[in-house]
């Protein structure tokens, strides 16, 4: 595994498990599967509504807590709820979150910022983050923070390699970490002929070869699956390194393409979506 340190000090895993429209039983067989072959970042989110799985997973694993970098996300409907940091430590059956997101700039995201600042004046988080920020929204949290995000969580793979946000994040001391990793398991990307090449090269599967492509770009990963062989071979990226010529080549592939499309309609659905967290099993 490779780390990276975030500019407040905490070592974060560079490759985790996504949990992202897993069901609860699902959610919870996939992350003790993955912690149980070495993962050790484990990415859920209030809006999944499989907290608590995640939570009985790690506790299944007998992995220390200490070892396991947990993160979660705020959605907007609790932005301004004073205890929404407090039941999602509930929920995951922990003392402390590694790292805390807002989930989308939707709704009052500067109140839910202000929750994850005071929770993390408590100890109650190591480190806070967003999640879906244009450019120009993580400004306005930067021009009035007290405790400045550390990772912002957004679309990045071969087809959206967000170069002009990741020279800006990485100006305000940032990290990218990037959801759709694989680009939403697109077949076109999957099946590029470059891709081909390159696993046949080096023994690996194309999305090993995407994924550790991101490692060598700095992108942190969270790629999802409920397959054990999938599971453990989006971990098994570390023992081979790609040429920068062959860097070069995958950066040639950029296409500004995204999977997902912000609206201010969307926005203003996912503001007043209440996600049934409390019923969730």
């Amino acid at each position: 595994m490779m780390y990276v340190t975030l500019k407040n000090g905490v070592k974060m895993p560079m490759a985790g498990i996504g949990t992202f429209l897993l069901q609860p039983d699902e959610a919870e067989a996939a992350v003790l599967s993955a912690l149980q072959g070495g993962c050790r970042l484990i990415d859920t989110a209030n809006a999944y509504v499989n907290e608590k799985a995640v939570g009985r997973a790690m506790k299944k694993s007998g992995i220390a807590r200490e070892e396991i970098f947990l993160e979660t996300k705020l959605w907007p409907s609790f932005y301004e709820q004073e205890d929404a940091v407090e039941k999602t430590l509930e929920r995951l059956d922990t003392d402390y979150i590694d790292l805390l997101l807002i989930h989308q700039p939707a709704g009052n995201y500067l109140a839910g910022y202000r929750l994850m600042e005071k929770a993390f004046k408590e100890g109650k988080v190591r480190a806070i983050g967003l999640s879906n920020f244009t450019q120009s929204q993580i400004e306005e949290i930067l021009n009035v923070c007290e405790v400045e995000p550390t990772v912002l969580q957004t679309e990045v793979h071969p087809y959206a390699q967000e170069k002009e946000l990741k020279r800006f994040l990485e100006k305000e001391g940032m990290v990218i970490q990037a959801w759709y990793p694989l680009g939403h398991g697109d077949a076109a990307l999957l099946q590029e002929p470059l891709f081909e090449k390159l696993a046949e090269k080096y023994k690996k599967t194309t999305a090993q070869i995407i994924l550790r492509w991101h490692i060598q770009e700095g992108n942190i990963v969270i790629p999802g699956s409920k397959n054990p062989e999938h599971i453990k071979e989006n971990f098994d990226i570390f023992d081979f390194s790609l040429t920068d010529e062959e860097v070069k080549e995958i950066a040639d592939l950029n296409e500004d393409k995204r999977y997902y499309i912000s609206t201010p309609e969307m926005l203003k659905k996912y503001a007043e979506m209440v996600p049934p967290v409390d019923q969730q099993k």
